[in-house]
This record gives C-alpha cells, structure tokens and sequence, in this order.
C-alpha cells in the first residue's frame, strides 16, 4: 500500500515563520473556486473554505488538506471517488460519490467537508489546484503570497528547502519538517517556530501510512475467521448435544412414568377379571 512520490509529484510548503497572516492565499483560493465570502472571517474549513487560518497567540495556523502520498480517504472509498494522482493531488470525482462519508472519518487531519444544506450533497476539499498544476502553474495560493510563506514546486525541491530555511536559522524554526514522515509524508508540508502539538496540530502521527495498518489487520482476518468459526462451531455442537442429551433423558423418563402406569392399570384390569 505504500506510495512512492515521483519526481512530478508536487506540493506545498507552507512557513509560518514568514507568514504574516495577510490571508492572501485565502483570498486566491475562495475567488479561484468561486466561493462567498470573506478571508478574514474564513477560521474553519467548510464545504465553501478549502483553505483556513486561525491565530494561535502570535502565529498563524493555516488549514487545507494534507494530499497524503498515502491517503486514507481514498482507502477507504468503496467506489473510487477520491484517489491519489501522479502529479501530487488526491482528487474527488463527484460523480462516483455515492455519500457514504467514510472519507470523512478516515481523514487523520479531520479536512472533508460535506455540503449537509444541499439538495445533492458532495464532500469537498482541497484539490490542490491540479489544473493549475497540469498548465505548469503553481496553486492559487502559492502565486498570491507574497513573502514566501507559501510555496510551490516538487515534493523533494520543497523538502530541501525546508531544511534549508531551518539550518540557516535555527533559532526561529523548530527543527521539523511537519509532513515529510508523519504517516508515509504528505503533499502539503509545514515548518514551525515551536512545537506543532502547541499550535493545535496533530503530533505523534507515526510515520505508517494508515492504509497499512488497515491492511495489516485485514491480513489477519482470515486466520481470526476461521479459528473464530472453529469456536463458534464447537459452541454449537456442544449446546446442541447438551439439549439432545436433556431432551433424550426427559423422555426416558416419561416413557418409564408411562410404563409403569400402564403396567398398573393392566393388573388392575386382569384382578377385576
């Protein structure tokens, strides 16, 4: 199940060190899309929001979707309607959805949305602007910053310029890249001036894709199957011969209560003759 990024394969790095929460990047991501509203009130994603920000004390936490190398919302689809692209991406095909939402519980990073007020409801997210990225441009997002907080190229470009940034000043960076390991690496990736648990992050994601650990388990069903119906069958038999045996004494006995009324009413009858 494991995913291996290929040398096309793009992403996103954003640096909250530099960001100086302008909200540029919203701005570009609800006019690219088409969506109302407005970049200062947009905190949480929403069917309508691929891309939020919210303040954690002085610094800005910006919000999309991760675009797993190995994601689980597209594991977990039963008719494909997410599935991870060559060029980075995981993608939604609306038309294949058939509403089960399990993406929505699979996602680690809690990021699809589902339009709940709609007639044909759809789940939504980020899709990284792929056909930005097709034409050889960068997201929405990346072309509007301005200070290179945001930023687009190839995973492993993307990766060493990360590194870079922190290995020439470590004292404003934490010296991790978020996303590079966490769970098989993703497409979207971030680097922090703390601690990304303290900036409401999710930390100690392990670096297994989950995917794996889903197929890890269902490895082991078969043997879990067959020793389960191996009990459960025993079960069986052994109640089942219990109540044959209950029953095969109860009617012992009321065929031995049986034969020894008639006896008696057979002698009653042969003294009376």
């Amino acid at each position: 199940m494991d995913t291996i990024p290929t040398a096309k394969s793009r992403a996103i790095l954003f640096d909250m060190v530099r960001c100086t929460g302008c909200r540029g990047c919203i701005n570009a991501c609800l006019k690219t899309h088409d969506f109302k509203g407005e970049a200062k009130d947009t905190t949480e994603l929403s069917a309508t929001a691929y891309t939020a920000m919210r303040t954690e004390g002085e610094f800005n936490v910006r919000q999309m979707c991760r675009h797993c190398v190995t994601p689980s919302c597209a594991s977990v689809c039963p008719v494909g309607a997410l599935h991870k692209t060559d060029l980075g991406p995981v993608v939604y095909d609306e038309s294949k959805c058939i509403g089960c939402r399990y993406c929505m519980v699979a996602c680690p990073f809690n990021v699809p949305r589902y339009e709940w007020n709609s007639p044909v409801p759809a789940v939504r997210k980020c899709d990284m602007c792929i056909d930005r990225l097709k034409e050889g441009k960068p997201t929405a997002c990346a072309e509007a910053c301005r200070f290179g907080a945001t930023v687009c190229g190839t995973r492993e470009e993307l990766v060493a310029e990360a590194r870079k940034r922190i290995a020439e000043d470590p004292d404003m960076y934490y010296d991790h890249i978020y996303g590079e390991k966490e769970l098989g690496g993703t497409n979207v990736m971030f680097i922090t001036p703390q601690p990304i648990e303290s900036l409401g992050y999710k930390a100690k994601l392990g670096e297994t894709p989950l995917p794996n650990l889903t197929w890890n388990v269902l490895e082991k069903l078969p043997g879990v199957v067959v020793v389960g119906g191996a009990a459960l069958s025993a079960f069986w038999w052994i109640t089942n011969r219990r109540d044959e045996v209950s029953a095969a004494h109860a009617a012992a006995k009321h065929d031995a209560t049986n034969g020894g009324t008639h006896k008696a009413s057979g002698e009653n009858d042969h003294d009376r003759a």
